[in-house]
């Protein structure tokens, strides 16, 4: 089980009446989806997935911000032995479009893509793009059975097409966000696909979701540091294949509390790597911040390396916050998913915000769509 090395003055009360807000709350349906997962589901994901691996050497994963941050962050991480994956549609860059389509060649391949809407500027044109590949390659009969359609139960672009098309869908759920999905079908098909073992990945998440005081306090002192003045929280790993990790961790908060001009900045490093690059910052810079260092299990010389950035941090005046990880593995990243969903939505409430919209996102989008009618 995660544990914090940290110890905070809590009002329990509070905290108790916090919790059930976010149990009840329309858009939390994460918080008890442990518990809860519908066999029936879990199994069509399962069977899915094993159909990926038979017929494809490649799943193509095309989606967004929550839509694949979740499951990459845990493949990048385990590195385990299914599929390849690929991903595109998460920019508006054609050089990295064309990069996805190079990596995929002449190799037989799968698309998963995953949409509430369907409309999503960047996953709606790399969908059209391997969509006329599979055609192009298999056929339209053999091209539908290709693709996998992550998405609304009921209406949008995408269910529609996904209805009268064929293609085997799975469910966006109505009451769970974006960057809180990576427990739902949003995460566990290309997990499933990619080899990564989802039932530990599922029992690591309901084993946090019992032990509920880790995450009340690490949300307590994350804003109790804020009400004194630190407004950036920089997450510290010190293995580089949780890079994406670090990205997840970033959308999640920064999208949950960034509002009416409150939250803490999330920023991330990689060390020892960004020791030689930010190192000087983190000890000498301004301070504003604090870090926040998951703790894997690793080798000798990177628990000296970790042991060596406490110190030298904690005695340059920065707050350091550890949590302690079991395993670098399924059940590991489980409940790190389920700890850092939870305490990100506490901290929120106590902030006095919204920890499940995300209206300020619509803004570039409409700038965008002016630029683009007035051509």
């Amino acid at each position: 089980m995660i544990t914090v090395n940290f110890e905070t003055e809590i009002n329990e009360k509070q905290a108790q009446e916090i919790l059930s807000e976010i149990m009840a709350d329309p858009m939390g349906g994460w918080a008890s989806l442990p518990n809860n997962f519908d066999a029936g589901e879990l199994a069509r994901i399962k069977q899915a997935a094993a159909k990926i691996q038979e017929d494809s050497e490649v799943l193509v994963c095309i989606g967004i911000g929550g839509s694949y941050l979740g499951h990459r962050a845990i493949i990048e991480a385990l590195r385990p032995k299914g599929v390849e994956i690929v991903y595109a549609g998460n920019s508006l860059s054609q050089r990295e479009l064309l990069n996805a389509l190079n990596e995929v060649g002449e190799k037989d391949f799968s698309v998963n893509v995953i949409s509430k809407s369907g409309t999503t500027l960047e996953p709606a044109l790399a969908f059209n793009v391997f969509k006329q590949k599979l055609v192009e390659k298999y056929g339209e009969e053999e091209a539908a059975r290709r693709i996998y359609a992550t998405t609304d139960a009921e209406k949008g672009t995408l269910h529609d097409e996904a209805v009268a098309k064929g293609y085997t869908r799975f469910v966006v759920p109505d009451n769970i966000g974006g960057r809180y999905s990576v427990l739902t079908a949003v995460g566990l098909l290309p997990l499933a696909a990619a080899g990564v073992d989802i039932d530990q990945l599922l029992l690591g998440a309901k084993e946090m979701a019992g032990n509920v005081q880790p995450m009340i306090q690490y949300g307590w002192m994350r804003y109790g540091l804020s009400k004194r003045g630190y407004d950036t929280e920089v997450f510290a790993s010190f293995e580089p294949s949780t890079m994406y990790f670090n990205e997840w961790l970033k959308q999640l908060f920064g999208e949950s509390e960034g509002k009416n001009r409150q939250g803490v900045f999330p920023a991330s490093v990689i060390y020892s790597t960004d020791l030689h690059s930010l190192g000087q910052f983190m000890q000498d810079g301004r301070r504003n911040l604090w870090e926040t260092i998951i703790d894997f299990p690793t080798d000798e010389m990177n628990m000296k390396v970790v042991e060596a950035v406490k110190r030298a941090h904690v005695a340059g005046g920065i707050p350091v916050l550890t949590l302690e990880v079991p395993s670098f593995d399924e059940n590991g990243f489980g409940q790190l998913i389920y700890f850092f969903e939870m305490s990100c939505a506490i901290s929120a409430k106590l902030m006095g915000v919204n920890p499940f919209d995300q209206p300020g996102v619509e803004a570039y989008k409409l700038e965008l769509k002016k630029l683009l009618e007035a051509k």
